[in-house]
């Protein structure tokens, strides 16, 4: 096996699955997509990248394998699959999935058009090794009885992220016991589960989440960041000859080049870090029933109202809603005396995290800083702000 020094888990052993899938271009590439794309603007440290994030994956998932009840095949799939989970990335990860989403119906997970294509190397690589890419596919997007080691409500993409982001961000609220978490997991009817004695260690993970989520992921600005990034890429793509399918295959300095040259406005402010400001920035409890949940077309409209009682710009206008907090961790399964449980119905910490959660959820509206107070204005008026 070959041994590579990581940041967090020391040295990861890569196994012959690994060994020859980690020199296809499609993971690769994950070298130039960083794991927290306008994060780092808040925190300098963070540029850590999805290939690092790859390769955590894929060694807590294969530590989660010695104690799981598994045949070498489902493991040697498991295995690809946790080490490709992210390989349908775009440019920027998270930041560019709903601009991809709008036009593919696509989630960056749903990678079977990636991984099932005869004329890609990894796919090439999968067949090579007598794995079956639908199978990896159907794995990453959290499928089967045991899918949800790859992807889902406590699964080892969301303990890597958490351990690896509060590292290398500073911030001491990610810290969880994946150790304890991957050796502690059990097959039950056909469920991913923890054993017995658990619920602490899944308390403390769901209250990682919550920390982070509060302290780095939602921080202000770069929720701004990111929103100024969805506008700039949705222009980019309207004006150049870019087809979607070149731009889900970008790396970030990719993107950031051609949005400096094709959208300047936003793109030279993105490279700068010269952002806009927030106009307001509200709770939920502050704005209409049924606000939380607009879409996208919903918000572009109010943009447009917002700027035209402003008397600005459409473009110098971002409506920022984000969608009502959930607490997927909140349903995963733990044995409590012989009967397995969902961690909300066996711990009380949940409601109390839930609470929290809806507590920080804020609207944005975003601008340049000299227009903040006339958009505040317009926009507490259009959108019948409290």
């Amino acid at each position: 096996m070959k041994p590579i020094k990581d940041s967090v888990h020391d040295y990861i052993a890569l196994d012959p699955v690994a060994e020859a899938l980690i020199d296809t271009p499609s993971v690769q590439r994950l070298r130039n997509v960083k794991q927290l794309s306008t994060v780092r603007l808040v925190y300098p440290a963070a540029n850590h990248t999805r290939f690092e994030h790859s390769l955590g994956v894929y060694h807590l998932a294969d530590t989660a394998i010695e104690y799981l009840d598994v045949d070498a095949d489902t493991a040697d799939h498991l295995r690809a699959a946790a080490l490709l989970h992210d390989v349908g990335h775009g440019p920027y990860g998270h930041q560019t999935e709903d601009v991809i989403h709008r036009r593919t119906g696509r989630d960056h997970d749903e990678v079977g058009w990636l991984l099932t294509d005869p004329d890609r190397p990894v796919c090439q690589a999968l067949e090579r090794l007598e794995l079956d890419p639908e199978r990896v596919a159907t794995l990453i997007e959290g499928e089967g009885h045991i899918g949800a080691l790859v992807s889902g409500e406590l699964d080892v993409d969301r303990m890597d992220y958490l351990t690896r982001d509060a590292h290398h961000t500073g911030v001491p609220y990610g810290a969880i016991d994946h150790g304890r978490l991957v050796r502690e997991l059990r097959l039950e009817n056909g469920r991913l589960v923890l054993g017995e004695g658990n619920v602490a260690t899944a308390e403390s993970m769901l209250y990682s989440r919550a920390l982070m989520n509060a302290v780095v992921y939602r921080h202000h600005v770069s929720r701004i960041a990111g929103a100024m990034l969805d506008r700039a890429c949705e222009r980019y793509l309207d004006r150049s000859d870019a087809e979607i399918g070149e731009f889900r295959r970008m790396a970030d300095h990719d993107l950031l080049v051609a949005l400096a040259e094709h959208v300047p406005a936003l793109g030279q402010r993105l490279e700068h870090r010269d952002l806009y400001k927030r106009a307001v920035w509200t709770g939920i409890e502050n704005v209409p029933p049924g606000t939380a949940d607009v879409g996208y077309e919903e918000q572009r409209r109010a943009e447009h109202e917002i700027a035209e009682a402003a008397g600005i710009d459409p473009g110098d206008v971002i409506v920022d809603i984000p969608d009502r907090p959930r607490l997927k961790e909140s349903s995963t399964s733990v044995v409590v005396d012989g009967v397995v449980q969902r961690l909300e119905d066996a711990s009380e910490l949940v409601r109390g995290i839930r609470m929290a959660e809806r507590a920080r959820w804020r609207l944005g509206v975003y601008c340049p800083e000299e227009r903040t107070e006339q958009v505040g204005e317009a926009a507490r008026d259009v959108l019948d702000l409290r």
